[in-house]
């Protein structure tokens, strides 16, 4: 029914409970699995007449709205004719740190199954208890409390009073959301060639409840057909939220234009875009304590209020909008942010925040997940990233330069980082001659040091803030937590210099993880330009036999491009004796062809060499040169220096699978042609080579997965910087005899090999 309004117990009683202030250093919580032991601990005690996990539901009209309230009560106990509604908590604290008589929100949540349960039961009383249990001595605390029926009732309508503003917004909005969606045109005149494939394989992903791998060419416009489709899904009710899921900022900046268009045209539906801490915090540093920062203190005595406004007067929340009420509320922007993607239509934000274990957005439990869609754009970065997300490291130095700061405080934290550093100097010296070596798994007795570290942190962090303490505390929590998925598609190396040592637990192979953090999302829908080869991609972003697949060809015709390919050694042994030859290619193919042209690179030391050498037999034409660490002002004057039609050639040197090699739109006559140094290899190391290692193990072919698919794609990614629309005309140029041959041809676009 539309005015029926679905809540938790515990969702209702946290929103009308919430209050206090961010800080970072009150930050041991129970993980999932200990507060789970600690309650089948409790229940196994129970008696033969006592329930446990019992599931209890109400509904409660008010205000025109149907309130229709729900859970699993931990436990129902029936001593001497009373009964008692059990709220079992586990903490991690100080016992000595708990509240008086427990916390007013486990009140609440208990109260509530308390009215619950004597409402169907019909009982004028009614008894209510918090058992606290310590999660490492499981010394246990119980309060408890009797109710008369008219209280609890009371009660409840005060809970569904104060959460009726926020329900009622979301109900109007709802509404209105899906009346416009069935209103909605697609935003465009009409589909472009393979639009309408790629829009339909979409909506019938998400009808199905399945996963679609697609490459999609550039020009098709994947933004807009993906998230077209995704939005009428929500209006026939098969969704009610969209994560827009990207590894850049251009892409996110397209979604959110696709996104305003359909805005512009009639929607109205409540969007997001989420920005790094770091970049949107208002303070010089992220400190997130409430005496340093006035946004942190506070933040969950203001933050309904905040939601309550933002979604009463904005559809499209991006960092702009968000930074305005953010300042006009005194919340944590980034807080803030977190906080309205459990509220808004649609999200567009990093991969992180669905599958970091470290950083997901936790909240979005069960029924949240199964009416939610992923459409992960770019997903080719996804494997990279994905091993990054699930791999973590720590290094000697941080240890040592802990025990030497902290020695003469007479802390834990010196103690404990002694020992840890001990740890690595008995390693060391076992390793004795090696660079880099594989343990068979992680010692205990280095987890037991990292855990009492963790404990003699937060007990550091109490008393004096100090941000390298904290950094190391966050390191080695994600060091232990990433230690918990543990199995054989990890491989813990080290690796030694002169003056450091580091270990890191490496995920070669992040399927397996990608697979159960994208678990329980009614549809995913991954896309690419370069999502080739597709079994590959599927293989190893955790795809299934039974997922989608879906190659679409490219929209634009084959007279658009100009393919060369010169057959040059690129190989590093071949460089210093090639590098005249491909100078004289590039200078002859820029005299037949005069324009703008990228030119791509495998490394930037490769790339320095070359252009030492242009600019001493060249100096005459415009050159711009990629440097490391470039920031945001320096890359967007790299890119304007792209003009159209500006009568001289500009020549601009960038490395391969950098900043300038994805991502970037120069439409028109701002480019003119791309050349391609090399097959795109990653170089040679020990990392890549255990995943080549790891994949001739599994019986595939390692040397393709570590070297040539991960390669070919940065080509493939290169060259797509060149026709990005209907109008655009250029030349892209190959270097490398390698390309001539079956293997890496094979992997070529179907309108680059007619050429060849």
């Amino acid at each position: 029914m539309l005015n029926d309004v679905h809540i938790s117990v515990r969702g209702l009683v946290e929103y009308v409970y919430r209050g206090g202030s961010i800080d970072s250093r009150f930050l041991s919580q129970p993980t999932l699995l200990e507060g789970t032991r600690i309650h089948q601990k409790i229940q196994k005690t129970y008696r033969e007449t006592d329930r446990a996990e019992v599931y209890l539901h109400t509904e409660i009209p008010y205000n025109g709205l149907t309130f229709i309230i729900d859970g699993r009560c931990d436990g129902l106990l029936f001593h001497d004719d009373e009964v008692i509604v059990d709220e079992i908590k586990s903490y991690s604290l100080p016992p000595s740190q708990l509240p008086e008589e427990g916390y007013p929100v486990h009140w609440a949540q208990a109260k509530m199954y308390a009215y619950i349960y004597s409402k169907d039961q019909r009982l004028t009383e009614i008894a209510a208890q918090l058992t606290y249990v310590h999660v490492e001595s499981e010394e246990c605390i119980i309060y408890k409390k009797n109710f008369t029926f008219s209280e609890l009732e009371h009660f409840a309508h005060q809970m569904v009073e104060g959460f009726t503003p926020y329900a009622g917004l979301q109900q109007k909005h709802r509404t209105s959301r899906n009346e416009s969606i069935k209103a909605l045109d697609f935003p465009f005149d009409s589909y472009r060639p393979g639009q309408r494939k790629l829009a339909g394989a979409v909506y019938k992903t998400i009808l199905d409840e399945k996963s679609l791998f697609t490459k999609a060419p550039t020009g098709i416009g994947k933004t807009i057909s993906t998230l077209f489709p995704a939005v009428k899904a929500i209006g026939e009710g098969h969704l009610n939220r969209i994560f827009y899921l990207t590894a850049k900022t251009i892409t996110r900046t397209a979604a959110e234009d696709a996104v305003n268009r359909m805005q512009s045209s009639g929607l109205d539906l409540k969007s997001i875009t989420i920005t790094a801490k770091d970049k949107v915090c208002f303070k010089d540093k992220t400190i997130c304590q409430k005496d340093y920062c006035e946004y942190a203190n506070g933040y969950y005595d203001r933050i309904n209020q905040s939601i309550l406004d933002i979604l009463s007067h904005e559809k499209a929340i991006t960092r702009e909008v968000l930074e305005k009420y953010s300042h006009k509320h005194r919340v944590c922007p980034f807080e803030f942010s977190i906080d309205l993607a459990y509220e808004v239509d649609a999200v567009i934000c990093d991969y992180n925040y669905i599958f970091d274990p470290r950083v997901s957005l936790k909240r979005l439990l069960g029924e949240k997940k199964k009416n939610t869609a992923l459409l992960i754009d770019e997903a080719h970065n996804l494997v990279d990233r994905g091993r990054d997300m699930f791999s973590a490291s720590l290094n000697k130095r941080t240890f040592l330069q802990l025990k030497k700061d902290y020695k003469e405080k007479g802390s834990l934290v010196s103690e404990f980082a002694k020992q840890i550093n001990a740890w690595f100097i008995a390693l060391k010296k076992s390793k004795e001659g090696m660079c880099e070596f594989v343990l068979d798994a992680l010692d205990s007795d280095l987890k037991t040091l990292l855990y009492s570290f963790v404990k003699a942190c937060e007990g550091g962090l109490q008393t004096e803030f100090s941000e390298d303490l904290l950094d190391a505390y966050f390191n080695v929590k994600n060091f232990l937590k990433i230690a918990e998925l543990l199995d054989d598609s990890y491989i813990i190396y080290g690796e030694q210099g002169k003056n450091d040592l580091y270990i890191k637990l490496f995920c070669i192979n992040p399927a397996k993880l990608l697979q159960q953090m994208g678990k329980g999302y009614r549809a995913k829908i991954l896309f690419s330009a370069t999502l080739s080869p597709l079994p590959y991609y599927r293989d190893i972003l955790g795809g299934q036999k039974e997922d989608y697949v879906q190659s679409l060809p490219s929209p634009f015709s084959r007279e658009q491009t100009e393919v060369i390919i010169k057959p040059l050694s690129t190989r590093y042994r071949d460089r210093d004796r090639t590098k005249a030859a491909i100078v004289s290619f590039v200078q002859s193919l820029l005299e037949k062809r005069p324009g703008n042209y990228l030119i791509f690179f495998p490394s930037y030391q490769y790339m320095m060499t070359v252009y030492d050498l242009f600019k001493e037999l060249d100096p005459e034409t415009n050159t711009l040169l990629q440097s490391t660490g470039m920031i945001e002002e320096e890359r967007e004057a790299f890119l304007e220096a792209f003009k159209p039609n500006q009568g001289e050639t500009l020549l601009g040197f960038a490395v391969l699978g950098g900043i300038f090699s994805e991502g970037i739109d120069l439409i028109g006559n701002r480019l003119n042609g791309v050349v391609v140094l090399g097959v795109g290899l990653p170089q040679l190391c020990f990392e890549v080579n255990l995943i080549k290692d790891y994949f001739d193990k599994q019986g595939k072919n390692g040397y393709n997965y570590a070297y040539v698919y991960p390669g070919i794609n940065k080509v493939l990614q290169a060259g797509g910087r060149l026709i990005r629309s209907e109008n655009d005309r250029g030349t892209i140029a190959l270097i490398d005899d390698r390309f001539l041959q079956k293997q890496y041809q094979q992997l070529l676009p179907e309108e680059w090999k007619e050429r060849v």
